[in-house]
């Protein structure tokens, strides 16, 4: 009477088949990361430009009655000052920043109206000017 014995383990073809799953798994992981981070960034750009358009008009505006020619930590004393910068760190309207201030019909430092910018990386730029609500 012969006794067959059954041996234990994988096959080439699965243990290929499980590589594969793996990469392919691990790839899609890295995009939707990639994903997740503009997205944040993105947001973050939104919420600093949100955040200036409030101040310069419900804080300088109605304490002045005018906009300023130019935004930083003076003029905005009254804004968290990390809002004045992009998410990688670079200061509002500095040269590759994605965040702009364009002062509008301004005179001896006082302008009438302005355009702030967030350049996103998911969506069209982010456009408040004054008067939006």
């Amino acid at each position: 009477m012969k006794t067959y014995t059954t041996q234990r383990g994988f096959t080439v073809i699965e243990l290929l088949v499980v590589v594969v799953l793996f990469a392919a798994t691990g790839t899609i992981f890295a995009f939707q990361w990639q994903d997740l981070h503009a997205n944040f960034r993105d947001n973050q750009r939104k919420t600093a430009t949100n955040a200036i358009h409030y101040n310069l008009e419900k804080v300088y505006h109605q304490k002045n009655g005018y906009y300023p020619e130019f935004i930083n930590e003076d003029t905005m004393n009254t804004l968290d000052k990390g809002l004045l910068k992009d998410p990688e760190g670079r200061n509002i309207g500095t040269k590759d920043s994605d965040l702009r201030y364009e002062p509008v019909g301004c005179d001896d430092g006082k302008c009438s109206g302005y355009t702030l910018r967030a350049k996103l990386e998911k969506e069209a730029e982010f456009v408040k000017k004054n008067g939006d609500q």
